[in-house]
């Protein structure tokens, strides 16, 4: 007799979720991570009295009114809007691209003088089909957007020429002829009311959890203890890499405690120059409009990713993808392991998608 219906490797949004919605069929569950706490990337950490993102802003943000709902049942969620700013050698400008950033830069007024102005830069271009990313930039926003708000910003994010990299990455990149600064498109949007923890305190309620626990060192014994296994860890190491190490980008963060009450006045600014060796700076008390008398901000440094180090953006390229459907083959002849969550899946996901494969798969369980 097994002792667990499911052994749940990884405690972020898709394990949680997917435990909590099988704990409803009366399944048990077992619910493991290596890290010391729950939550995945989205664990908040709270330094006087400031919901501090540990890796990375996470906005919360959808189109689906079931997945709102669905996580609002946890936790209330504030009126936050992502309207982020790009620094640029001391110069500020509104993000996404939108009326405010080409007044910014050419003091156009209106969006014909502004399409004109993009036009006029990639006339003669010659750009029909984009081959990279930065054919694809510039016949979007022109020449001035891309060398400014996006080459530099990019090129450190990748740590790759901006030719190097596939036209698809930056082809959602919003692109606005109104004046409107809100960074996503979509109908909900916010973040936890006293951050992501009770979220996650929420949906793994009455669930067994076990942290500082390395699948891979007790496999043996952990994959003993259940009758399936869901798995939210990197595919190819589940598969001790029989077909390479996939690729990765990963990010490093500096947290600083200022004796100010306001550092930047804005949760995100993104630094676009190639010379300062971060991304962006993370004001955190803004996400919660806080007041507290002193404020913690976070400089992201992307780095190259290696054994050891925290893997967040998957390198989608050709060489990768080839690797991935190998192991994607292999994990399908599995008859009791679920593979789930950005890392199994070798795919970014946003948190409400995350949510949302993890409630596919436990439907299909639960008919």
């Amino acid at each position: 007799m097994k002792k667990y219906d499911y052994l749940i490797v990884g405690g972020g949004l898709f394990g949680a979720v997917f435990a909590h919605e099988m704990k409803k069929i009366n399944k048990t569950c077992l619910v493991i991570d290596r890290r010391s706490h729950k939550g995945g990337n989205v664990y908040c950490e709270n330094i006087e009295g400031i919901n501090v993102h540990k890796y990375g802003a996470h906005i919360f943000h959808t189109n689906d009114k079931m997945i709102w709902d669905y996580v609002n049942q946890f936790v209330e969620f504030n009126r936050y809007t992502n309207s982020p700013l790009a620094n640029y050698k001391g110069e500020l400008y509104n993000l996404p691209f939108n009326m405010n950033t080409f007044y910014k830069l050419w003091g156009t007024i209106t969006p014909s003088e502004a399409k004109e102005k993009i036009r006029s830069q990639c006339e003669n271009l010659n750009i029909t089909l984009p081959k990279n990313l930065e054919e694809q930039a510039i016949s979007l926003v022109g020449t001035d957007i891309y060398e400014k708000l996006i080459k530099g910003y990019t090129e450190k994010q990748w740590g790759r020429d901006a030719k190097d990299l596939p036209a698809f990455i930056i082809k959602r990149l919003p692109v606005r002829f109104n004046f409107d600064n809100n960074y996503f498109n979509d109908k909900y949007q916010g973040i936890p009311i006293g951050g992501y923890n009770k979220l996650i305190d929420g949906l793994l309620e009455g669930i067994e959890i076990k942290l500082n626990v390395d699948y891979f060192e007790e496999k043996y014994e952990l994959d003993a203890l259940a009758t399936n296994i869901v798995y939210t860890g990197k595919i190819d190491e589940f598969y001790q890499f029989r077909f390479g190490e996939l690729e990765y980008r990963s990010l490093r963060f500096e947290h600083e405690l200022l004796e100010l009450d306001n550092f930047q006045g804005n949760a995100v600014v993104n630094y676009t120059e190639r010379e300062v060796p971060y991304t962006r700076i993370i004001e955190h008390k803004h996400f919660e409009f806080g007041t507290q008398n002193r404020t913690l901000i976070t400089k992201e440094y992307p780095d190259e990713w290696s054994l050891g180090k925290e893997s967040y953006y998957p390198i989608n390229d050709i060489k990768n993808t080839e690797i991935y459907k190998k192991y994607k083959i292999l994990s399908e002849t599995e008859e009791n392991v679920i593979f789930g969550g950005r890392l199994a899946e070798y795919k970014y996901y946003d948190m409400h998608q995350v949510i949302a494969s993890a409630l596919t798969v436990t439907k299909k369980i639960q008919k």
